[in-house]
């Protein structure tokens, strides 16, 4: 094998790569890039067992050849050479990989060809293009809602699906949180199938490595999640999980009529005194008091030893709870969220779920739990006789 590109051609392909492959493993061949060259392109490809990616570069190929080197010294490396041609010979004297570029050279120990197992091909038939940055978009307004322990199985999962012929509905959930999102895309609906997809939380953050504002190719076949760059240099597959998802339509219907304490609020100054509001937050109260009247909301916390801080500002509120306790962080992330300039809190009571919503985002919601917070006296007077 012998080819010549250019490290400003590979080098994405290269880190993508790397970024895949585990650090340690007792496999050596989950460790590999394998570099594959013919025709006038050189592919890059690595794997962790599950997530698959393949990157097509330009390249001068005069003798194809397959190869399979240690990723990540190989990306390293690359990375700290500079910009311009490097040429690639897999020595048949001793089966190393020799690089060189001017007056550099390296050599690299390979891994043998037979080690390499064929990838999940992409499938082309009912190809969807979708907005690579909308797609981001949508993973970052759910993902936060979802479990990190790979043990709560539907928890630990972003699920898409069917609603009608049009829209498909985004969701995730934690024990604590809920988020939902639906947007209309009919291509999308229609490969998705009756039963819908789950993705695991820990393969989000590879996607969305991948993803920019250019379109990308979306596609789901029986077992995998398949995603390729608009100009279909770049793939990348995982394997889609199949728990079973918790009901939470049951879960919906059963709070509809509950949501009856409606505070709506102007998100920017609501975020911006909550910001000062944590700093009087503790590691054993770390939450916020709402305190609402019909035309202001006053917000408060106290710890031991911090001192205590209340703000007040203007709302609009109608509803019988008069006081609730809510995570500071946690509602502070959850508007982060959202693009509307004022957001509707729905409670349905003092440690029951709370529904929040915005008027420009619709198809958007994000149910969480107030928290409980036990009162302790401080400081107590007594009397002097």
């Amino acid at each position: 094998m012998y080819f010549k590109a250019l490290k400003e051609d590979i080098i994405d392909g290269l880190q993508k790569s790397s970024n895949i492959i585990p650090v340690k493993t007792g496999a050596a061949f989950l460790r590999t890039v394998w570099v594959q060259a013919e025709g006038d392109s050189v592919k890059i490809m690595a794997t962790d067992s599950s997530i698959e990616f393949v990157g097509s570069y330009p390249a001068a190929v005069e003798q194809p050849g397959l190869v399979g080197v240690q990723g990540k010294k190989f990306s390293e490396l690359i990375r700290k050479m500079p910009p311009g041609e490097i040429s690639f010979t897999l020595s048949e004297k001793d089966g190393n990989l020799l690089i060189q570029q001017g007056r550099r050279r390296y050599k690299l120990p390979t891994n043998d060809a037979s080690w390499f197992q064929e990838f999940t091909p992409f499938p082309e038939e009912n190809v969807v293009i979708w907005s690579g940055d909308y797609f981001k978009e949508i993973i970052d307004r759910i993902s936060f809602c979802i479990s990190d322990d790979d043990a709560m199985q539907g928890m630990n999962c972003v699920r898409l699906s069917r609603i009608g012929e049009e829209k498909v509905e985004i969701c995730g959930m934690n024990g604590h949180q809920f988020g939902l999102l639906q947007v209309v895309n009919q291509d999308v609906n229609a490969v998705l199938g009756e039963e819908g997809v789950l993705i695991s939380k820990k393969y989000l953050s590879e996607i969305k490595k991948l993803l920019t504002n250019d379109e990308i190719g979306f596609n789901i076949s029986d077992k995998r999640l398949f995603l390729r760059t608009g100009r279909g240099k770049e793939s990348f597959s995982l394997p889609l999980k199949s728990y079973q998802f918790p009901d939470y339509k049951n879960f919906i219907a059963q709070y509809e009529d509950k949501f009856s304490s409606v505070l709506e609020v102007d998100k920017h100054a609501l975020v911006d005194a909550l910001d000062r509001i944590q700093i009087f937050n503790t590691d054993n109260n770390r939450s916020v008091f709402f305190e609402m009247k019909e035309t202001e909301l006053a917000l408060c916390s106290q710890g031991q030893d911090i001192g205590e801080a209340s703000e007040m500002i203007t709302a609009r509120y109608a509803g019988s709870l008069e006081r609730i306790a809510m995570p500071t962080r946690v509602v502070m992330e959850i508007l982060s969220h959202f693009q509307s300039d004022t957001v509707r809190f729905q409670f349905s009571g003092s440690f029951e779920p709370c529904r929040i919503e915005g008027d420009d985002d619709p198809s958007y919601m994000i149910i969480t739990m107030p928290v409980e917070v036990t009162e302790d006296t401080y400081y107590t007077e007594e009397e002097v006789l």
